[in-house]
């Protein structure tokens, strides 16, 4: 049975669509809110799907409003799906004065520790439930998937593409945190869903799955140079030492003088659409 959708708004957009919906979900028990754009499009086409995953504090609108992906999603005829970074609403635990865990921080991991369990499924839901519900909803064609985001939103995209070898065409990255389970502002959250023990929180990291054997084809991080979380929580370096020792190319591009917000993400989304857009219609 097809899941329900209430439309919450739409707007025309460089020919095609930006919508955003809600619909109430199963896995993360509550109501989810995402964003898709349908680009222009000849009536019965399927057209193939690019997900965004965003970052901490964010939600479906950061990207929708700061991102200026349409005018490209637009131009390469594929659709952007935008969830939210973690489930909300009455119920749902949160750390009010804590933006690294709780609502806003989802890590689009699968809690297994109360009070975390009940609503964090975020992996679940990006990975099976909202495929399901675009592909039923929306002009997708769900054999050409490619997955992309940005700092949490970026170890999200790693991790589903390294967990589900064959689903996603690309992968690709803005300032992912490369190494969560030992950066300083993922670890604690991590702990809080997963556990102490740190072979569970292997499953969720991205340096941590390459040492353990997963593999994707290629992948393409930018990076910005006087971005303030660099040192401490990103660690590309790391992720460039697994991908090097693993055999997987990695194209690393340090842009200079660029920091973490959506200034640096604008910039450079045209070059990862049209990136994602030759390996989706390959």
């Amino acid at each position: 049975m097809t899941q329900t959708l209430e439309t919450k708004s739409t707007a025309k957009s460089f020919g095609g669509v930006q919508g955003v919906y809600t619909h109430q979900s199963k896995v993360c028990a509550c109501p989810m809110t995402f964003a898709v754009f349908v680009p222009p499009h000849k009536e019965g086409a399927k057209l193939p799907v690019l997900w965004y995953l965003s970052g901490l504090t964010c939600t479906h609108a950061n990207v929708m409003e700061k991102g200026e992906y349409r005018r490209a999603a637009a131009e390469h005829g594929v659709i952007i799906v935008c969830p939210d970074t973690s489930p909300r609403g009455e119920g749902v635990a949160d750390v009010q004065d804590n933006w690294k865990m709780g609502c806003g921080a989802g890590f689009y991991i699968d809690a297994t520790q109360q009070p975390w369990a009940k609503n964090y499924q975020m992996y679940s839901y990006v990975t099976q439930e909202l495929p399901t519900l675009i592909a039923a909803h929306f002009p997708a064609d769900m054999s050409r998937q490619s997955i992309f985001g940005h700092s949490m939103g970026g170890h999200g995209a790693l991790i589903s593409a390294l967990k589900n070898p064959g689903r996603y065409r690309s992968v690709s990255a803005f300032a992912p945190i490369t190494h969560p389970m030992i950066a300083d502002w993922s670890a604690p959250a991590l702990t809080a869903y997963l556990g102490a023990d740190q072979k569970a929180h292997r499953a969720w990291d991205t340096v941590a799955l390459i040492e353990d054997d997963a593999r994707v084809s290629e992948v393409l991080v930018d990076q910005g140079t006087a971005d303030g979380f660099l040192k401490d929580g990103l660690k590309p370096e790391l992720l460039q030492a697994a991908c090097a020792k693993a055999g997987i190319p990695l194209t690393l591009r340090m842009q200079e003088g660029y920091d973490h917000s959506y200034f640096f993400i604008s910039s450079f989304m045209a070059d990862h659409i049209a990136w994602h857009a030759k390996r989706l219609k390959a």
